[in-house]
């Protein structure tokens, strides 16, 4: 089977509280590299004509937009996070670039939201590509690669029928 597969590259910043690192607790970022693995949803015979599952133009442009317009430089903080008050308080136009989470801003997470949101995407357009993998390498040792229905890991009671992962637009919160 055939595997339509994109890279990007992406820089961000998180923190993490919930957990036991101290030193994730403070914001800091990386720069982050992240793949898809697309597939057929129906697979066929290449047609003797074009011979393409789908024009890569097609299946990356609305990925890559949202990557490099709304996801790269994004601050990524839990809803709980306070430092999103302090955002919508103090710069509330900076606070539309805070892409928001349920529960830490975790690599594992990010990967599953992502994921969703790029099947969010495929589906709106004619629903003829799924994505079957993603991966985000957050430092050159650290990958998290997912495969699977992403909404099926997500953290309860979420997701919620209209999270902003679940939308093909390119929202990165629900605020």
């Amino acid at each position: 089977m055939f595997e339509l597969v994109f890279t990007r590259r992406f820089s961000m910043a998180h923190r993490l509280l919930a957990g036991e690192s101290e030193r994730c607790a403070l914001p800091h970022g990386h720069n982050e590299y992240i793949r898809v693995h697309l597939r057929a949803t129906n697979p066929t015979a290449l047609d003797g004509r074009t011979n393409m599952v789908m024009p890569f133009q097609r299946a990356k442009g609305i990925w890559h937009g949202f990557i490099d317009n709304h996801v790269d430089h994004a601050l990524q903080l839990s809803e709980d996070d306070p430092l999103r008050a302090w955002f919508a308080r103090h710069e509330p136009q900076r606070a539309q670039r805070i892409l928001v989470t349920p529960g830490d801003p975790t690599t594992e997470l990010l990967a599953c939201l992502l994921m969703a949101k790029l099947n969010a995407f495929l589906a709106a357009d004619n629903g003829t590509l799924t994505c079957a993998s993603i991966e985000i390498e957050e430092t050159p040792t650290n990958t998290v690669r997912y495969s699977g229905d992403p909404l099926a890991v997500l953290p309860q009671p979420r997701p919620a029928p209209h999270c902003w992962w679940r939308r093909a637009d390119t929202t990165i919160s629900d605020t």
